[in-house]
């Protein structure tokens, strides 16, 4: 099968399966967003927006936040876990946010790239997400089902999972076929026990030949 044909096919695919795919992150404000996506290291969507819920209904303003006691805001993230490390850098954050830029998170890579806690995922989340700039942000689940449907090679880093991605996919897909891969992950091509003999995509899928 030629390349074209083959992403054509896993797009296909993707767009049956998960029509409606989108971030699950709840936030209203631009810096909701930024910190639940730093907040969502290592555990799920669903355990970050149970905190945020807290957190920003007892610190409704970005300036109130940045003024709040990091020990404070470690007992209503507590459950998420590494919430001792994640509670300084949402107030380092909020503080800088405030100082620099207005409260306002700008699009600018280079400058969110210098914020605590903020790596290249959590940035191609929010600017995709926020200002729907095309990105694809490599997390475990996109990382896994890159490899096992060889677009990416199984040696190959987060740098260069997204590099071919970016590659091999049109740039109109980016954005939607990112949340597509994450569904995909966690709920089909899982890393344990994938759901293989109800897949579409096993004829060309490296872990289905590697059983073999």
């Amino acid at each position: 099968m030629k390349q074209n044909e083959k992403i054509n096919c896993i797009l296909n695919y993707m767009n049956t399966l998960f029509p409606n795919a989108h971030c699950e992150l709840e936030y209203n404000k631009d810096y909701e967003l930024l910190i639940a996506i730093v907040l969502s290291a290592q555990t799920t969507d669903k355990r970050v927006n149970m905190v945020t819920k807290i957190l920003f209904s007892k610190y409704p303003t970005l300036e109130e936040l940045a003024e709040a006691k990091t020990e404070d805001i470690e007992k209503i993230i507590k459950p998420i876990g590494t919430f001792k490390k994640k509670s300084i850098f949402i107030k380092e954050i909020a503080t800088r946010l405030v100082k620099e830029q207005n409260g306002i998170v700008p699009n600018d890579r280079k400058y969110l790239e210098t914020l605590s806690g903020v790596g290249r995922k959590t940035i191609n989340v929010f600017l995709s997400e926020f200002y729907h700039v095309p990105s694809i942000a490599v997390d475990t689940h996109v990382e896994r089902v890159s490899k096992r449907l060889g677009l990416a090679k199984m040696n190959a880093s987060v740098k260069e999972v997204e590099e071919s991605l970016m590659k091999k996919m049109p740039k109109e897909n980016w954005i939607k076929a990112h949340h597509q891969f994450i569904f995909f992950g966690r709920y089909h091509c899982k890393a344990i026990a994938p759901n293989c003999s109800e897949c579409k995509l096993k004829a060309i899928c490296n872990y289905e030949k590697r059983k073999k």
